[in-house]
C-alpha cells in the first residue's frame, strides 16, 4: 500500500507519496520514475518521501512551499525525527538512489554525493501536517505495470518523433532539389544566351543565295 498526499494547491499540481513499510519502499526504489524525487531523515530511520516533479524539472524547480511540505511530511513520518527540533532532510533525484545486493530491505545509498541535498527542519509544524493528512489516499499500485505503461508511451513518442523528423529531412531534401532545378532553367533562359529564330535566319544564307554565290 502507497499513501498518496496533495500538495499546497497554490504551489501546482503536486503529488507527494511514501510507502507504507519497507517493502513498499522497495518498489519504490526498483521502480521509480525519472520525475521522481526521494526525501529521507538524514541518519535516522524515516519513511521514503517521493515527490513527482513535472516532466522536464529538476531539483532547482521545486517551489519552496512543495519541498517544505515534503521535509515536514519526513520528519512527522520519522519516530526518532519527530521527537527532536533542528533535524537535517536529504533529497536527491530517484535516478541517484542506488542498491546493491547487501543492503537490508529498504535501505538505500547514492551514485553521486553531490547530487544529494540537505534541509535542516527547525520544528514540526502542525498546520502542514494536517493539511496534508486531509488529502491522504490509499492505493495499491502495480510498480511495475505503471513503469512498463510509462516506457511504452515514452518509446512510441520517441519513434513518432523520429519519423517526424525522417519526414522533415526529406522534405528539406525535395524542397532543396527543386530550388537547384529552378536555379538550373533559369541560367538555360538568360535572355542573352537565347536564340531566336530571326537570328538563326539571318546567320545562314537561304538556298537561293548559296545558289547565287555559287553561279
Amino acid at each position: 500500500m502507497v499513501l498518496y498526499f496533495k500538495a499546497r494547491p497554490e504551489a501546482g499540481d503536486y503529488t507527494i507519496f511514501m510507502g507504507f513499510d519497507k517493502f513498499e519502499n522497495e518498489d519504490l526504489i526498483k521502480y521509480g520514475f525519472i520525475e521522481d524525487v526521494w526525501f529521507h531523515v538524514d541518519k535516522m530511520s524515516s519513511a521514503h518521501v517521493y515527490l513527482r516533479l513535472h516532466k522536464g524539472q529538476t531539483l532547482d524547480d521545486i517551489p519552496e512551499g512543495v519541498l517544505e511540505d515534503c521535509v515536514q511530511l519526513v520528519k512527522a513520518n520519522s519516530i526518532q525525527g519527530n521527537k527532536v527540533n533542528n533535524i537535517d532532510v536529504v533529497y536527491t533525484p530517484w535516478s541517484n538512489l542506488k542498491k546493491t545486493a547487501s543492503m537490508d530491505v529498504g535501505q538505500v545509498g547514492f551514485h553521486n554525493q553531490k547530487s544529494v541535498r540537505t534541509v535542516r527542519v527547525e520544528k514540526r509544524i502542525n498546520e502542514i501536517i494536517n493539511r496534508l493528512n486531509r488529502t491522504k489516499v490509499e492505493r495499491t499500485p502495480d510498480f511495475k505495470a505503471e513503469r512498463e505503461a510509462v516506457a511504452a508511451a515514452e518509446k512510441a513518442e520517441r519513434k513518432q518523433l523520429l519519423r517526424e523528423k525522417k519526414r522533415r529531412e526529406e522534405l528539406d531534401k525535395l524542397e532543396k532539389e527543386k530550388q537547384a532545378e529552378l536555379r538550373s532553367y533559369k541560367n538555360l533562359m538568360v535572355v542573352e544566351k537565347m536564340t531566336s529564330n530571326k537570328n538563326i535566319a539571318s546567320a545562314n544564307k537561304s538556298l537561293q543565295e548559296l545558289e547565287e554565290d555559287f553561279m
